[in-house]
């Protein structure tokens, strides 16, 4: 997490504010009215929402601000050190942790009056319960008053810091005061940070930004610092200390051997080598500024010598620059973001994992049982083995040699073969005969098949000639050959009408018009097949008669019928019958629209069903207007019929549905 990530804090009211977005909330979210006539258990109902719900938004609102302040051990080192100087570790837990105590007490408080709310017995004590515990609740929190102004402090200082982030590339300019940091950082970046000709101008940590090799890194110039005990140091020192301890960083130290800061060469050489521990693992640059005023070359000997004992130190580099002229200042820059690359490839390369579980690993040495010494055995042809050489020309040839040879990636294919183990090395070239189902084709090839075709073309021609093909007969050559070919053809007959039954399953065998056959057809049909149709006949004759020419072939088909159900009649097969004999009888009944055989003419209606049980048409009139304005109501109210009882949705049920609990209201 870095420092940008605490800016989201919300702000943090004071005590009085709290109390008032509390109680106008409950007022507001919860129900207003209640009656000394209502239900006791309505009124204990209404009074312990109230408690409820202001015990809910007190702890809402004070578990938002112990979520969003950090908890110090889960920050980044250089965070959690940054804040314990800037705002007193101790003060800071102290305050989370009365605001944390303050909920503990204010769900307490809720849980006990709820209980006595619960038995509560007049509106009156219900009303005085709820009063004594936002009473309660409220004296609480008026006690966190100096916890809450210190967060809100501490929260608007938060959002001031600069943004740090404390694992990226990172270069740290630390040195005495007034020796040229910020006019650096303000040189390389794009950070504006004052710069004054008097010590602690910069009384913070400050960022710039800077690119290098398409890179981000981050440049922070620090307070100065004083050479004193660390206990010594004041809140704006220990800012540096922080930095220069936890960020993984490249240290830029620098000097001012003018003494224009007030500072002698030889205090600033002792400030380097106390704070020189909290370079341990970070490559150091000595920076000597202010070069256009006095360089290192001109410098007095006593003082050269303690500059010099610097630089011999390990991992210290030296360059000088002049902020003021300009001179060296680009050179430092990429000097420095060079060295903190290179670390963090070695770092990277050597792993951190491994310093975590070398400590566990124990490599076992064998003990010698005697004083022989035995070499290891390494075998001659290794030991006289030939180097491979690209350009020696005896060298072994290898397939990228032939490939390159051979027209290269894409062109040359290797050859699989050259590398088959067989008992003859000849064989390795040669055609592999193609194999199918485990057999090889070539053991079934005939070399003589196309004399032998030749031949029966041959005789084929030469029996077609003689007329062999002529007769049916002569193609079979026996009575058993001829019996297995029409018992196969009858077999393919079956298996096809079977197929055909299957296809036509859900359709009529016969279209309905191919069943029309006259009374003469059928009663000749019957006689053929040795039945008596005269009484069919007669009975026809007389229905035809009862009901005129028109209806004869209507009767004459429903007396079939009724003989064939009856098994009078033994032939499924009858139709429509002409008792004439004529088949093209004009009263054959027709078509009809809709697919179904009916009637050429249709029968009028005798009576008029609408007149029914009516004197006459005005009565019956007058009788469905009466009808129509019994419905009107109904229809206005969108009703099926006079049992209709739904209750469509417009509005939601529990609004006319029994009595209404109180609660929220904002559904309608």
């Amino acid at each position: 997490m870095s420092t940008s990530g605490l800016k989201a804090i919300a702000p943090v009211p004071t005590a009085a504010d709290f109390l008032d977005i509390v109680l106008s909330k409950t007022q507001r979210k919860t129900p207003t009215v209640i009656h000394k006539n209502f239900k006791i258990s309505r009124i204990r109902n209404f009074y312990m929402r109230k408690v409820k719900f202001t015990q809910d938004t007190f702890d809402e609102k004070l578990g938002a601000i112990l979520t969003e302040f950090p908890m110090l051990d889960d920050l980044h080192p250089f965070l959690a050190s940054l804040m314990n100087v800037l705002y007193d570790k101790n003060h800071y837990k102290l305050a989370l942790g009365q605001l944390r105590t303050c909920r503990h007490l204010i769900d307490q408080v809720a849980k006990d009056y709820v209980r006595l709310l619960k038995f509560g017995d007049s509106l009156y004590r219900c009303k005085q319960l709820k009063k004594a515990a936002l009473g309660r609740m409220a004296t609480v929190m008026r006690r966190q008053k100096d916890p809450l102004a210190y967060l809100e402090q501490v929260r608007q200082h938060i959002s001031r810091l600069p943004a740090i982030d404390p694992n990226t590339r990172t270069l740290l300019i630390c040195g005495y005061p007034n020796v040229g940091k910020s006019s650096f950082i303000n040189k390389v970046t794009r950070a504006d940070v004052d710069v004054q000709p008097y010590a602690f101008t910069t009384k913070s940590l400050f960022v710039g930004h800077l690119d290098y090799k398409y890179l981000r890194w981050q440049v922070i110039d620090t307070p100065g610092i004083l050479d004193h005990p660390l206990e010594d140091m004041n809140t704006i020192e220990m800012q540096s200390i922080t930095a220069l301890a936890h960020l993984k960083s490249c240290v830029l130290y620098f000097m001012d051997l003018s003494e224009q800061c007030g500072y002698t060469v030889e205090a600033q050489c002792k400030l380097f080598h106390s704070i020189k521990p909290l370079f341990g693992g970070k490559p150091t640059l000595l920076v000597i500024n202010k070069i256009d005023v006095c360089r290192l070359e001109d410098l007095a000997p006593d003082n050269r010598a303690l500059v010099q004992e610097i630089l011999d130190a390990e991992d210290v580099q030296c360059i000088q620059v002049s902020c003021h002229s300009d001179e060296g200042v680009m050179d430092l820059k990429n000097k420095a973001c060079d060295a903190l690359l290179a670390h963090r490839v070695d770092t990277k390369l050597k792993g951190s994992k491994i310093n975590s579980i070398i400590n566990r690993i124990h490599v076992a040495q064998p003990k010698a049982r005697d004083e022989l010494v035995r070499a290891p055995h390494i075998p001659e042809a290794v030991q006289t083995r030939k180097k491979y050489d690209k350009n020696d020309p005896e060298r072994k040839r290898l397939q990228r040699d032939r490939e390159l040879e051979e027209g290269g990636a894409g062109v040359f294919n290797i050859n699989m073969k050259q590398d088959y183990l067989l008992a003859n090395p000849e064989w390795k070239m040669d055609v592999m005969p193609e194999i199918w189902e485990g057999k090889n084709v070539a053991d079934f090839i005939d070399p003589d098949i196309a004399e032998k075709l030749e031949a029966l073309e041959r005789e084929e021609e030469k029996l077609q000639a003689e007329g062999f093909y002529d007769n049916d007969e002569d193609i079979f050559d026996s009575d058993d050959e001829r019996e297995a070919v029409q018992a196969k053809s009858d077999l393919t007959h079956k298996i096809a009408s079977q197929s055909i039954k299957k296809s036509k399953k859900n359709k009529a065998p016969l279209p309905r018009t191919a069943g029309l056959r006259t009374l003469t057809e059928l009663s000749a049909e019957m006689t053929a097949a040795g039945l008596d149709p005269s009484r069919i006949v007669e009975r026809a004759t007389v229905l035809a008669k009862v009901h005129g020419s028109k209806r004869k072939h209507a009767a004459a088909e429903m007396d079939v019928d009724e003989d064939m159900e009856d098994g009078s009649g033994e032939d499924g097969e009858a139709g429509w019958m002409d008792v004439d004999g004529d088949e093209d009888s004009p009263n054959k009944r027709a078509k009809g629209v809709s697919g179904g055989v009916v009637p050429a003419d249709r029968r009028s209606a005798r009576t008029d069903r609408r007149y029914a049980g009516m004197k006459d048409e005005a009565q019956s009139s007058r009788a469905v207007k009466l009808r129509n304005l019994g419905q009107r109501p109904r229809n206005m109210l969108a009703k099926a019929g006079e049992g209709d009882r739904v209750i469509k949705t417009k509005m939601p049920k529990h609004l006319f549905a029994g009595k209404r609990k109180g609660g929220k209201t904002d559904r309608r």
